[in-house]
């Protein structure tokens, strides 16, 4: 078989959707798509009121453009893939697009002369179909905190996912076995916003998809199983100036005693809009049994240097390696639009000189400074994002009023479902 192109976008929902097209279509180019994929949810269900999904309207198309430049080799056999940006038809940005979110968040950081620099680390679980069909934890029964080797990976699924990234050129940081077996973390390499972004988003769905080969299914949601912890999306980020420096760094050390007026900033920024960023970069109703106090995950108000169990922790190394963590997200979250979504409050609090509260002092289990962490509940969180205008108005209002009225079906759809429910809800798309 001749190469095609596997063309792609990720949705409102995280999922990956896109077309095979011939190989005539590798280069610049692009393929049309009903823009009501913004109006579907995880179930197939397609909401007709969906702001901004054109239900009611006819359904009309919108554009996925691609450059040759960004077309890359696929692990599928004579395969090509892209990740592109959605545009309606009359040549204007689609607001919904999440991809455009985060251009936009680099671009709106470029006016100070920064450009943004992203590392994800990546938390899944790893599962497996039982005799009676139903799916439970990979069996791993060596697997630690650390694990390496087949004790925690007996059938070295993650060395075929290994393999297969060096071959295409990802960057990988490190692969290991996370607190609870089966689950596992997966870290790429810093790099400029967008690229990281794209890259993570592929590299999910390439081991999403090498798992299912073996007979297992890698799930990102934030909590699969009711009585293990749960899976975050780390989101690192630093700056480059002008000169290419770390605007980060303030000198060789790192950590909250060495903080420059721009990581001060940032801070700030996070912390103001704590609660509105849950609604976004937390999105589904599993988000909130993960977040939760003293679950080391994201929930407090707060920040903190080597400390897990703060929200945003600023790392002991300066220099180059100077940069943020924010701990809150999850792999439930559209990369795109949680990226932005960080990058967008640390701008906030940057521009406006938002105030930096203490630093957290307790250890985040039985005492904490922080006064407040997020909504119980997915619909508390929306909530809380919609009454945080500054950052709506930053991410893109379209964008999350589309978001709020999805969630907030998700909401009524999952709140009276037992874990295992839940787990049949996500499994196949988080």
């Amino acid at each position: 078989m001749s190469d095609r192109l596997r063309a792609l976008f990720i949705d409102h929902l995280s999922i990956p959707r896109g077309k095979y097209l011939p190989g005539s279509k590798i280069g610049d180019d692009a393929s049309r798509f009903a823009r009501a994929t913004f109006g579907v949810h995880y179930d197939r269900d397609l909401l007709l009121d969906a702001p901004h999904a054109m239900v009611r309207d006819g359904m009309p198309d919108m554009e996925l453009r691609w450059q040759a430049a960004d077309i890359r080799d696929s692990w599928e056999p004579a395969t090509k893939v892209v990740l592109g940006d959605l545009y309606d038809t009359d040549g204007a940005p689609l607001p919904l697009c999440p991809r455009g979110a985060l251009k936009r968040a680099i671009a709106d950081w470029q006016v100070h002369g920064l450009t943004p620099k992203v590392g994800i680390e990546l938390e899944a679980y790893a599962l497996q179909g039982d005799e009676s069909g139903r799916l439970r934890p990979y069996d791993a029964p060596g697997g630690v905190v650390y694990g390496t080797g087949p004790f925690s990976d007996p059938m070295r699924v993650n060395d075929l996912i290994w393999r297969k990234a060096e071959e295409l050129g990802f960057r990988l940081d490190m692969i290991t076995a996370e607190f609870d077996s089966p689950q596992f973390e997966y870290t790429l390499s810093f790099d400029d916003a967008l690229k990281a972004v794209d890259d993570i988003v592929l590299f999910r769905l390439m081991a999403r998809e090498i798992a299912l080969d073996h007979g297992m299914i890698l799930t990102f949601m934030p909590k699969p199983i009711s009585e293990m912890g749960g899976s975050g999306m780390h989101i690192n980020f630093s700056f480059t100036d002008g000169n290419g420096q770390n605007a980060l760094a303030s000198g060789p050390l790192g950590g909250p005693d060495h903080l420059n007026d721009l990581a001060r900033g940032c801070l700030g920024g996070l912390v103001h809009h704590h609660k509105g960023l849950a609604g976004l970069i937390a999105p589904t109703a599993t988000s909130y049994l993960r977040l939760q106090p003293g679950s080391l995950s994201g929930y407090w108000q707060n920040w903190g240097g080597d400390h897990r169990a703060v929200t945003t922790r600023v790392s002991c190394e300066g220099g180059v390696k100077a940069r943020l963590e924010h701990r809150m997200a999850d792999a439930s979250a559209n990369p795109y639009t949680a990226t932005a979504a960080v990058l967008q409050a640390a701008r906030l609090g940057y521009e406006g000189k938002l105030p930096l509260p203490p630093i957290e002092t307790g250890d985040g289990f039985d005492k904490t400074d922080a006064r407040q962490g997020v909504a119980d509940n997915l619909r508390g969180a929306v909530r809380d994002l919609q009454a945080d205008t500054a950052l709506v108005q930053a991410v893109g209002p379209k964008l999350v009023e589309n978001h709020a009225f999805m969630k907030e079906r998700e909401f009524r759809k999952t709140r009276d479902l037992e874990p295992d429910a839940l787990l049949d809800f996500y499994v196949w798309f988080v």
